[in-house]
């Protein structure tokens, strides 16, 4: 792939800690049995994903479907979450979908974190105007309120035949049952990332993050189901399982003292990135992908990624198709498209995320063999029934308002 920076692997084969969410979530070690790499993370997703949408909704109203005249599709992602090339300025696989459908799609990097980003076009969704997007990805907890609000578009799933494609624990989750409305776009875990030169040590714990060196030179994330779910983690709770808003509250403060004692720099969505871009900090809590980004971004193969000694977090993000858009089968067949085993890699080996697509692992033997094997793309049952990672359980909307409400407050929101 032209002008694709080289992502290597991590050197610390304990980068991780994935997942025991599965057995949590209802899946025993016995039943992980068999999935193969990634097929252990997707039946962790599936099992903490968010209640099923009540029943009883309306009956949506359609805009009409212009995608037969109109050759466009607008896509909204987060950033630094599809392959780049840094000579042509241009999306590789987003080029070869343009030429080989003749659809003109165009991609931007509007999400900095689920909630900003559904509070700035959710009035709009719901006075029923245009977006300017025809898809948008969403985190699975967020999938789910927009779901529920009725805020996206079903997929005709016969005119994609490429979704068969998806990780079997992946096709029916319960917020999406029968995945009707969403397809995932990758998944991934969220711990700690540094870089080593300027550090100067190993990172293990969270602790470690909160050294008197590195005062000010912290970044978090602004999404409290990572950030406040490793604390949580560090804490002795099993996010994945039920906890108390005592149990919460004490995480929170416990990053309200790290703001406050000057150890966190900035609380952020992905633009936490240009702080470690810049060497305005040097170390945080971040997403795994991320840190590979930036070792390609940068030249610098010393940013490393960890799950801390106590637990990672692990999580989804879906394609889903706003209520609004008039360009809905432009966009189903951009999904399909990216649901191509080889294409599937493609982006993979770019973004260093967990592959949602069957068959790609395959394909990545192809594109890199060493890459075929990292347990960031493709984990094992074996490397996740090791580790403590785990998916944040799924809240009631009272919950998710009490929390959230909770942490604006730290974070100033």
């Amino acid at each position: 792939m032209s002008g694709m920076p080289s992502r290597p692997l991590p050197r610390d084969p304990a980068v991780a800690q994935l997942v025991r969410a599965a057995s949590a979530g209802g899946f025993t070690r016995r039943a992980l049995l068999g999935l193969g790499a990634g097929g252990a993370a997707a039946a962790a997703l599936a099992a903490c994903a968010p209640p099923a949408p009540p029943a009883g909704s309306k009956a949506l109203t359609l805009p009409k479907d212009v995608s037969a005249t109109d050759k466009v599709v607008r896509w909204a992602n987060w950033t630094a979450y599809l392959d780049y090339d840094e000579n042509t300025k241009k999306y590789p696989s987003l080029e070869n979908f343009i030429a080989k459908s003749g659809i003109q799609a165009t991609y931007s990097e509007d999400i900095e974190d689920n909630d900003s980003y559904f509070s700035k076009i959710a009035p709009q969704l719901r006075a029923g105007q245009d977006i300017g997007r025809d898809i948008f990805t969403f985190t699975d907890w967020m999938a789910n309120r927009v779901i529920q609000a009725q805020l996206c578009q079903p997929l005709e799933l016969l005119r994609m035949p490429n979704a068969s494609h998806l990780l079997k624990p992946l096709q029916d989750v319960s917020f999406d049952p029968g995945r009707a409305y969403s397809l995932t776009w990758q998944s991934g875990f969220a711990g700690i990332g540094y870089d080593k030169s300027k550090v100067g040590r190993e990172l293990k714990s969270l602790d470690d993050l909160w050294a008197d060196d590195l005062k000010g030179k912290v970044v978090v994330l602004s999404e409290f189901r990572d950030t406040v779910g490793l604390l949580m983690l560090q804490q002795g709770v099993d996010i994945s399982g039920e906890w108390t808003k005592d149990q919460f509250q004490k995480a929170v403060d416990a990053v309200d003292k790290r703001i406050s004692g000057g150890n966190i720099r900035r609380v952020k969505g992905n633009s936490y990135l240009e702080d470690l871009k810049s060497g305005n900090a040097v170390a945080g809590i971040v997403w795994s992908g991320d840190i590979f980004i930036l070792q390609g971004e940068t030249q610098n193969n010393n940013w490393e990624f960890v799950i801390p000694e106590s637990g990672g977090t692990l999580w989804s993000d879906n394609m889903m198709v706003p209520i609004t858009s008039t360009h809905r089968r432009n966009a189903q067949e951009l999904m399909n498209y990216y649901y191509q085993p080889d294409v599937a890699a493609q982006v993979a080996a770019f973004v260093h995320y967990v592959c949602p697509v069957a068959g790609a692992q395959q394909e990545m033997e192809k594109i890199d063999p060493q890459l075929a094997q990292s347990p960031f793309i493709f984990p094992s049952e074996d490397y996740i029934a090791k580790h403590n990672i785990k998916g944040f359980r799924a809240l009631t909307p009272q919950e998710d308002q009490d929390y959230s409400e909770i942490w604006a407050k730290v974070v100033g929101n």
